[in-house]
C-alpha cells in the first residue's frame, strides 16, 4: 500500500471514521497501475491514491461510492481497458490490458483482518547486502519498513542472510531495479561495497520515483560522484535531493550504530512526505468546495 494511504487509513480507524479502500489485485497486459495499488475514500468522497486514472478510476470512484452506502463488505470488479471491447467491465480505455479491482469497506469499530491483508508498511530497497545492510534490515522492521535486499553476490543477498525480507541478486548493479516497480513513496538506501557500484545505483535512482534516496559515504566520495552525474548532465537540484552522507548526524562509527542513524532520518522524512501529501490533498479539496 502507498505509504500516504496507509498513514490515511490508520488514521482514519483511529478516529472510527469508516472508509472504503481499492486495490489492484491482479492486471494482465497493459495497465496504467501494477498490482498493490489502491485508492481509499471516506464518506466526504474525498480520496487518496491511485488505481490508475482515467476512465478506470472514474468507475472505480463510482464503485466506492456505491459500497460507502450499502456498506457491503467486500466486492471484486473485473475490467476490460480496450477501446474495442464491449459488455460489462469494457472501459474504452487504449492500455489494451486488464485489470481486477478489489474494494473493500472497513468499519473502524470492527476492522476484521484489515491491517493484516493490507500491508501497511513503507518498502525500503537496500542496495548493498553487507554489514550495514545487516544491522539495517532488521530495525526497519520494527518501524514498519518492508525490506527488500538487492546485491549482485549471492552470498550477500540470501535467505538465509536475510531471512524476514525479499532478496534480489543482480548481475551487476546496472540492473538492480529490473525486479523492482518502485513509487513515489519508497525509500533507497544505498550501500554498496564500493564507489563504483555506489554511483550505478545512484545514476538510476535518480530517475525513479522515491520519496527518500540516501546513499553512504564521506562527504569528499560522495562529491566525486556528484561531480561525475554533473558531467553526465543531471542536475544540481536532481542532485541535492540525496541524502548524503546517509543518516542523521549522531556521531555513528559501528554499522549497528549506523542503521541507528539512517532509520531514525528515515523516520523523519516518512513523516514529513506524509503530512506533505495529507496537507496537499486538504488544500485541493478546498479548492474543490471553492469552485
Amino acid at each position: 500500500m502507498a505509504d500516504k494511504v496507509s498513514y490515511i487509513a490508520r488514521k482514519f480507524i483511529e478516529e472510527n471514521v469508516p472508509f472504503v479502500i481499492a486495490e489492484v489485485i491482479e492486471t494482465k497486459g497493459s495497465a496504467p497501475r501494477k498490482r498493490n495499488a489502491v485508492l481509499l475514500m471516506n464518506f466526504e468522497e474525498k480520496t487518496w491514491g491511485t488505481v490508475g486514472g482515467g476512465l478506470l478510476e472514474a468507475e472505480t470512484e463510482r464503485h466506492c461510492r456505491e459500497q460507502l452506502k450499502t456498506k457491503e463488505p467486500l466486492r471484486t470488479y473485473e475490467f476490460i481497458l480496450d477501446e474495442a471491447a464491449t459488455g460489462e467491465g469494457a472501459l474504452a480505455m487504449g492500455c489494451g490490458g486488464d485489470a481486477t479491482i478489489r474494494i473493500r469497506y472497513v468499519d473502524p469499530q470492527n476492522p476484521g483482518t484489515f491491517v493484516e491483508d493490507f500491508k501497511t508498511s513503507s518498502q525500503a530497497y537496500i542496495f548493498g547486502g553487507g554489514h550495514v545492510a545487516l544491522a539495517l534490515d532488521p530495525v526497519l522492521r520494527h518501524i514498519d519498513f518492508e525490506t527488500t535486499i538487492i546485491d549482485d553476490r549471492a552470498e550477500y543477498a540470501n535467505a538465509e542472510r536475510f531471512p524476514a525480507s525479499r532478496t534480489i541478486v543482480c548481475d551487476n548493479f546496472d540492473h538492480c531495479f529490473d525486479e523492482i516497480e518502485p513509487d513515489e513513496d519508497s525509500f533507497f538506501i544505498i550501500v554498496t561495497r564500493g564507489h563504483r557500484g555506489d554511483l550505478q545505483v545512484l545514476r538510476q535512482a535518480l530517475r525513479k520515483p522515491h520519496a527518500y534516496l540516501g546513499m553512504i559515504g564521506s562527504r569528499h566520495k560522495n562529491q566525486i560522484l556528484v561531480d561525475q552525474l554533473l558531467s553526465e548532465g543531471f542536475s544540481q537540484e536532481e542532485l541535492d535531493q540525496v541524502y548524503t552522507p546517509i543518516g542523521l548526524k549522531i556521531k555513528s562509527e559501528t554499522p549497528e550504530e549506523i542503521s541507528i542513524s539512517i532509520a531514525a532520518e528515515m523516520i523523519l522524512v516518512r513523516a514529513e512526505h506524509n503530512e506533505a501529501a495529507v496537507a496537499a490533498r486538504h488544500a485541493e479539496g478546498m479548492s474543490r468546495i471553492h469552485e
